[in-house]
């Protein structure tokens, strides 16, 4: 069943680069009591990711936090070596927290997984972006396709 809006995230841990190495962090962590803007990739370093995704949400990080936002956070179905790599290639450390979702879990958990094995990269994550209140989906928005509309940082900013 996939997540909606209104429903409460599922517990999941991911792994998180930290100056002392790998860290797991759980959901509880992350989402309890802050308003956060999530957006999800298929793959760090992918062209449209790289290329648009990432670094829309590092460009209007300011005007995420001025219209309330806590935290802004990446996941991929990537490990987090491959996460932290890309958060500082990217020049996004101090602006968005990159989560791996190594295992898939977490996008299993929502119904949000996706099968790109046609493209040789396994199970992965769909494109979304969502805004969480206090663990809960307030907005939900999930790409067709190949597309990259609704889960852009201006789309997600236009729903503050």
């Amino acid at each position: 069943m996939t997540i909606k809006v209104g429903d409460k995230l599922p517990e999941a841990t991911f792994m998180e680069m930290t100056a002392d190495g790998p860290k797991p962090v759980t959901t509880a962590q992350v989402f309890a009591g802050k308003t956060v803007a999530l957006f999800a990739v298929p793959g760090a370093y992918t062209p449209t990711c790289s290329a648009r995704h990432l670094p829309g949400y590092v460009d209007k990080a300011a005007e995420f936090e001025a219209k309330g936002v806590s935290e802004i956070v990446c996941t991929s179905v990537n490990d987090v070596f491959v996460m932290g790599a890309w958060g500082k290639s990217s020049h996004a450390e101090d602006k968005i927290r990159m989560l791996a979702d190594g295992n898939g879990a977490f996008a299993q958990a929502i119904g949000l997984e996706l099968d790109a094995s046609g493209f040789g990269m396994g199970k992965r994550s769909q494109r979304y972006s969502m805004l969480v209140k206090d663990g809960v989906v307030a907005e939900l928005n999930v790409e067709q396709g190949g597309e990259f509309k609704v889960s852009a940082a201006d789309y997600l900013l236009s729903q503050l």
